[in-house]
């Protein structure tokens, strides 16, 4: 079982980049001498060639054991590129629903509390809750056949859901799930 660690990281002193931490938590354990890196999962809601959207369970493997800031022990990290970003923690109230929509950007979206929604105009339907992690990347798309694009969502369940979003300042990139490894 692993501790899954959020941490938001000034980039260059105008935006906060994404660094997803991992510490691993089972078996080996961050002192052993050859510890297996551990793994990470999310669900990437991606666009295809025709505009159609998808949603794919990804796994993030390119794990490095160092610390974070020492004297700190090392832990396990699987860092993305640097991006400009902006952090949003958003309540949405129990019965909320997004109607179909795009991602206004390319997002991570984070439950915290509660549990939530997306399905894809492919039919695909998962539900999140915390520590759960969505990449939505769901952008240009076309409508299909009954008018829908890009993504529903919604909360599940009889309390809000309390979501962090992190809205990247890079282009969307289409037709590839699961490119962050």
């Amino acid at each position: 079982m692993s501790t899954i660690t959020r941490t938001l990281r000034e980039s260059r002193g105008l935006g906060v980049g994404l660094l997803l931490a991992v510490v691993a938590t089972s078996g080996a354990g961050a002192n052993a001498a050859t510890p297996s890196p551990p793994s990470a999962h999310y669900w990437h809601i991606w666009t295809d060639a025709s505009g159609s959207t998808h949603q794919t369970k990804c796994e993030i493997r390119n794990f490095d054991l160092k610390s974070m800031n020492p004297p700190a022990q090392p832990q396990w990290q699987a860092r993305m590129a640097p991006s400009n970003a902006t952090v949003i923690v958003t309540v949405q109230p129990v019965g909320w629903s997004g109607p179909w929509h795009e991602d206004p950007k390319p997002q991570w979206i984070i439950p915290l509390s509660g549990r939530w929604f997306v399905e894809s105009t492919d039919g695909t339907r998962t539900e999140m809750g915390p520590g759960e992690i969505s990449f939505g990347e769901d952008q240009n798309t076309k409508p299909d056949t009954t008018g829908r694009k890009g993504h529903s969502s919604g909360t599940v369940g009889n309390e809000p859901a309390t979501l962090m979003v992190v809205q990247l300042e890079s282009p969307p990139v289409t037709n590839s799930p699961c490119h962050f490894r």
